[in-house]
Protein backbone atom coordinates (compact mmCIF):
# COMPACT_ATOMS: atom_id res chain seq x y z
CA UNK A 1 0.00 0.00 0.00
CA UNK A 2 2.43 2.71 1.20
CA UNK A 3 5.70 0.80 1.45
CA UNK A 4 7.79 3.73 2.63
CA UNK A 5 5.83 4.62 5.75
CA UNK A 6 7.32 4.78 9.19
CA UNK A 7 6.34 2.04 11.56
CA UNK A 8 2.72 2.39 12.73
CA UNK A 9 2.30 5.65 10.79
CA UNK A 10 -1.28 4.99 9.69
CA UNK A 11 -2.28 3.97 13.21
CA UNK A 12 -0.75 7.18 14.61
CA UNK A 13 -2.46 9.26 11.90
CA UNK A 14 -5.85 7.72 12.69
CA UNK A 15 -5.35 8.27 16.42
CA UNK A 16 -4.26 11.91 15.98
CA UNK A 17 -7.03 12.56 13.45
CA UNK A 18 -9.70 11.06 15.71
CA UNK A 19 -8.56 13.10 18.70
CA UNK A 20 -8.32 16.25 16.58
CA UNK A 21 -11.76 15.84 14.99
CA UNK A 22 -13.27 15.25 18.45
CA UNK A 23 -11.79 18.41 19.96
CA UNK A 24 -12.25 20.57 16.84
CA UNK A 25 -15.94 19.67 16.77
CA UNK A 26 -16.64 21.70 19.94
CA UNK A 27 -15.58 25.16 18.68
CA UNK A 28 -16.89 24.26 15.21
CA UNK A 29 -20.36 23.51 16.56
CA UNK A 30 -20.14 26.66 18.72
CA UNK A 31 -19.67 28.65 15.49
CA UNK A 32 -22.22 26.66 13.50
CA UNK A 33 -25.04 27.56 15.90
CA UNK A 34 -24.87 31.34 15.46
CA UNK A 35 -24.23 30.85 11.75
CA UNK A 36 -27.40 28.85 11.18
CA UNK A 37 -29.54 30.65 13.79
CA UNK A 38 -29.55 33.91 11.90
CA UNK A 39 -26.57 35.76 13.35
CA UNK A 40 -24.56 35.35 10.13
CA UNK A 41 -25.32 36.23 6.53
CA UNK A 42 -26.19 32.65 5.60
CA UNK A 43 -29.53 32.41 3.82
CA UNK A 44 -31.93 29.89 2.28
CA UNK A 45 -33.05 31.84 -0.78
CA UNK A 46 -30.66 32.04 -3.73
CA UNK A 47 -32.17 35.39 -4.72
CA UNK A 48 -31.02 36.98 -1.47
CA UNK A 49 -27.37 37.02 -2.50
CA UNK A 50 -25.66 38.64 -5.41
CA UNK A 51 -22.49 36.73 -4.72
CA UNK A 52 -22.00 33.01 -5.15
CA UNK A 53 -18.24 33.24 -4.91
CA UNK A 54 -16.06 32.16 -2.09
CA UNK A 55 -12.60 33.25 -1.14
CA UNK A 56 -9.93 31.35 0.74
CA UNK A 57 -7.37 32.71 3.10
CA UNK A 58 -3.96 31.10 3.05
CA UNK A 59 -1.59 31.60 5.93
CA UNK A 60 1.95 31.20 4.59
CA UNK A 61 3.32 30.72 8.09
CA UNK A 62 0.85 28.87 10.32
CA UNK A 63 1.85 28.55 13.97
CA UNK A 64 4.68 26.11 13.26
CA UNK A 65 4.78 24.49 16.69
CA UNK A 66 1.15 23.44 16.17
CA UNK A 67 1.37 22.54 12.49
CA UNK A 68 4.60 20.60 12.99
CA UNK A 69 2.56 17.74 14.45
CA UNK A 70 0.90 17.29 11.04
CA UNK A 71 4.26 17.34 9.26
CA UNK A 72 5.82 14.49 11.21
CA UNK A 73 4.16 12.38 8.52
CA UNK A 74 6.59 12.99 5.65
CA UNK A 75 4.84 10.69 3.18
CA UNK A 76 1.16 11.47 3.68
CA UNK A 77 -1.72 9.02 3.47
CA UNK A 78 -5.44 9.85 3.42
CA UNK A 79 -5.37 9.59 7.20
CA UNK A 80 -2.78 12.36 7.40
CA UNK A 81 -5.41 14.76 6.05
CA UNK A 82 -7.03 15.27 9.45
CA UNK A 83 -4.06 14.37 11.67
CA UNK A 84 -3.55 17.86 13.13
CA UNK A 85 -3.14 19.37 16.52
CA UNK A 86 -6.77 20.31 17.39
CA UNK A 87 -5.95 24.04 17.68
CA UNK A 88 -4.18 23.98 14.32
CA UNK A 89 -7.11 22.14 12.72
CA UNK A 90 -9.58 24.69 14.06
CA UNK A 91 -7.43 27.68 13.05
CA UNK A 92 -7.25 26.31 9.51
CA UNK A 93 -11.03 26.04 9.37
CA UNK A 94 -11.62 29.48 10.90
CA UNK A 95 -11.79 31.41 7.58
CA UNK A 96 -14.63 29.12 6.49
CA UNK A 97 -16.55 30.00 9.64
CA UNK A 98 -15.80 33.72 9.61
CA UNK A 99 -16.75 34.20 5.94
CA UNK A 100 -20.54 33.86 6.40
CA UNK A 101 -20.48 36.49 9.15
CA UNK A 102 -19.00 38.96 6.67
CA UNK A 103 -20.57 38.01 3.33
CA UNK A 104 -23.89 36.54 2.21
CA UNK A 105 -23.72 32.84 1.40
CA UNK A 106 -26.41 30.25 0.71
CA UNK A 107 -26.61 27.51 3.37
CA UNK A 108 -26.41 24.69 0.84
CA UNK A 109 -23.34 26.27 -0.78
CA UNK A 110 -21.77 26.70 2.66
CA UNK A 111 -22.30 23.05 3.64
CA UNK A 112 -21.25 21.86 0.16
CA UNK A 113 -17.99 23.81 0.45
CA UNK A 114 -17.42 22.41 3.94
CA UNK A 115 -17.79 18.85 2.58
CA UNK A 116 -15.73 19.66 -0.54
CA UNK A 117 -12.77 21.06 1.43
CA UNK A 118 -12.67 17.90 3.54
CA UNK A 119 -12.73 15.66 0.46
CA UNK A 120 -10.07 17.83 -1.20
CA UNK A 121 -7.91 17.64 1.93
CA UNK A 122 -8.05 13.85 1.81
CA UNK A 123 -7.28 13.83 -1.92
CA UNK A 124 -4.09 15.90 -1.61
CA UNK A 125 -2.80 13.47 1.01
CA UNK A 126 -3.72 10.24 -0.78
CA UNK A 127 -0.54 9.74 -2.83
CA UNK A 128 -2.43 9.59 -6.14
CA UNK A 129 -0.41 12.01 -8.26
CA UNK A 130 -2.54 11.83 -11.41
CA UNK A 131 -3.63 15.14 -12.90
CA UNK A 132 -4.34 15.90 -16.56
CA UNK A 133 -1.08 17.18 -18.12
CA UNK A 134 -1.72 20.93 -18.42
CA UNK A 135 -3.44 21.09 -15.02
CA UNK A 136 -0.28 19.97 -13.19
CA UNK A 137 1.00 23.54 -13.47
CA UNK A 138 -2.28 25.00 -12.14
CA UNK A 139 -3.78 22.56 -9.62
CA UNK A 140 -2.00 21.98 -6.31
CA UNK A 141 -2.50 18.22 -6.20
CA UNK A 142 -1.14 15.37 -4.14
CA UNK A 143 2.29 15.45 -5.81
CA UNK A 144 2.70 19.11 -4.87
CA UNK A 145 1.52 18.44 -1.34
CA UNK A 146 3.97 15.58 -0.80
CA UNK A 147 6.79 18.06 -1.42
CA UNK A 148 5.11 20.41 1.05
CA UNK A 149 5.33 17.64 3.66
CA UNK A 150 8.90 16.74 2.75
CA UNK A 151 10.35 20.24 2.52
CA UNK A 152 7.70 22.36 4.34
CA UNK A 153 8.73 25.62 2.62
CA UNK A 154 7.02 24.93 -0.70
CA UNK A 155 3.58 24.45 -2.23
CA UNK A 156 1.42 26.00 0.49
CA UNK A 157 -1.60 26.50 -1.78
CA UNK A 158 -4.86 24.77 -0.98
CA UNK A 159 -6.20 24.35 -4.52
CA UNK A 160 -4.04 26.25 -6.99
CA UNK A 161 -0.35 26.97 -7.56
CA UNK A 162 -0.85 30.66 -8.45
CA UNK A 163 -0.04 32.16 -5.04
CA UNK A 164 2.95 29.89 -4.57
CA UNK A 165 4.26 31.01 -7.95
CA UNK A 166 3.72 34.67 -7.12
CA UNK A 167 5.19 34.28 -3.63
CA UNK A 168 8.23 32.28 -4.72
CA UNK A 169 7.23 29.14 -2.80
CA UNK A 170 6.30 27.00 -5.82
CA UNK A 171 8.27 23.80 -6.33
CA UNK A 172 7.84 21.47 -9.29
CA UNK A 173 6.69 18.21 -7.67
CA UNK A 174 9.65 15.87 -7.27
CA UNK A 175 7.34 12.88 -7.73
CA UNK A 176 6.49 14.08 -11.24
CA UNK A 177 10.20 14.38 -12.01
CA UNK A 178 10.84 10.77 -10.99
CA UNK A 179 12.58 11.89 -7.78
CA UNK A 180 9.77 11.53 -5.24
CA UNK A 181 9.73 9.37 -2.11
CA UNK A 182 7.87 6.53 -3.82
CA UNK A 183 10.45 6.53 -6.62
CA UNK A 184 13.23 6.26 -4.05
CA UNK A 185 11.47 3.37 -2.30
CA UNK A 186 10.98 1.56 -5.64
CA UNK A 187 14.65 2.08 -6.46
CA UNK A 188 15.81 0.80 -3.07
CA UNK A 189 13.42 -2.16 -3.25
CA UNK A 190 14.66 -3.01 -6.75
CA UNK A 191 18.31 -2.75 -5.67
CA UNK A 192 17.62 -4.96 -2.64
CA UNK A 193 15.86 -7.54 -4.84
CA UNK A 194 18.77 -7.53 -7.32
CA UNK A 195 21.24 -7.93 -4.46
CA UNK A 196 19.22 -10.84 -3.05
CA UNK A 197 19.07 -12.43 -6.51
CA UNK A 198 22.85 -12.12 -6.96
CA UNK A 199 23.41 -13.53 -3.48
CA UNK A 200 21.03 -16.41 -4.27
CA UNK A 201 22.77 -17.15 -7.61
CA UNK A 202 26.22 -17.40 -5.99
Amino acid sequence: MWPSLNRNQVRREIKLGTVSIFWVSFPTVALFFPEIRGYSKLHDNVGESASGERTAINFKNPPSHLHKQHHIFKIPTPFTSHAFHPVDGFLQSLPYHVYPFLFPLHKVVYLSLFVFVNIWTISIHDGDFRLPGPLVQVINGAAHHVDHHLFFNYNYGQYFTLWDRLGGSYRQPSALLGKGPHDLVRKLTSEAAESDLKHFET
